[in-house]
């Protein structure tokens, strides 16, 4: 069941929705309970996937074939990363919380776990080279899941 209130599991899942599982797994609870929009996009390369953004909280991306690759919430959803890191918290306070802080492609990779980004906001998403070079008191609005071990 969709919880947006559900334990963030890096790499694995947001609000109960679990990465590689398919989308119709879900779609019945997602029409029946919650305002859905819906877009499909495509990648340079040609590739169709389509993003599915529940009650403006949380989204689902899929491949053509409805598998999910990857999760992302904002600021109104209420549950946590190991109880600890939430959306809206300050960077000051994310690096208080943690061991490492790592930044790859507009987002900040936390104590190496590259299951979890957490998204940099404009422009910070493109000129911070280096935790140092953002603004303690920025809030970090959205959180993605997925495997971003490629970054490395």
């Amino acid at each position: 069941m969709i919880d947006f209130n559900a334990e963030i599991v890096s790499g694995i899942s947001i609000g109960n929705v679990v990465i590689n599982e398919n989308i119709s797994s879900y779609i019945n609870e997602i029409y029946s309970g919650f305002s859905v929009e819906v877009k499909s996009y495509f990648l340079p390369d040609g590739e169709e996937k389509k993003s599915y953004k529940i009650d403006n909280t949380l989204t689902i991306a899929t491949d053509k074939d409805g598998v999910i690759f990857s999760l992302g919430c904002n600021e109104r959803y209420q549950g946590g990363y190991k109880g600890a890191i939430f959306t809206g918290m300050k960077v000051m306070d994310v690096i208080k919380l943690t061991k490492t802080q790592k930044l790859y492609n507009g987002s900040i990779i936390i104590n190496d776990d590259f299951g979890i980004s957490l998204i940099l906001p404009p422009p910070y998403d493109e000129i911070a080279d280096t935790i140092k070079h953002i603004p303690g008191d920025i809030e970090i609005n959205e959180f993605f899941v997925s495997d971003f071990s490629f970054w490395r």
